[in-house]
């Protein structure tokens, strides 16, 4: 069996996920960052994307909200607003978060709520490729 290390996926209202995994990776900032046993500690922030998770040889994926990873020894720890399994993912409520998110675009002219609304759209496109690449 591959050498393993505890992950913890922690979002305000829930601990997401707590297990024993043999690779997680996650988008940074400037691009992906693949986390082994062993690997060196460090804290970076990270992007609106997917962690995927590998167990027992197998990945599996979920969406998250942007955040912050913390690397350690043996533990590693991602804090995110918001995280969802693919089935957990209701496809209606995130078009209609995308397309609050488009309108606000589009009629927002302050530089703030023009970033608000772009950080709201990829939060939404996010979950919506995640459900509809996961179902049937």
């Amino acid at each position: 069996m591959a050498s393993t290390f505890v992950l913890e996926v922690v979002t305000p209202d829930r601990k997401f996920f707590e297990d024993e995994v043999e690779m997680v990776v996650a988008r940074g900032k400037e691009g992906d960052i693949g986390i082994l046993k062993g690997h060196t500690p460090f804290v970076t922030p990270l992007d609106i994307g997917r962690i995927r998770i590998k167990q027992n040889g197998e990945f599996k994926e979920a969406t998250i909200a942007g955040g912050y990873i913390e690397v350690g020894k043996d533990k590693t720890t991602i804090i995110t607003d918001a995280a969802e399994w693919p089935e957990e993912i209701d496809v209606d409520r995130a078009k209609a978060a995308k397309e609050k998110a488009e309108k606000k675009l589009e009629y927002s002219k302050s530089e703030k709520d023009i970033i608000r609304a772009r950080i709201a759209l990829r939060k939404a496109l996010n979950r919506i490729d995640m459900a509809e690449k996961h179902r049937y």
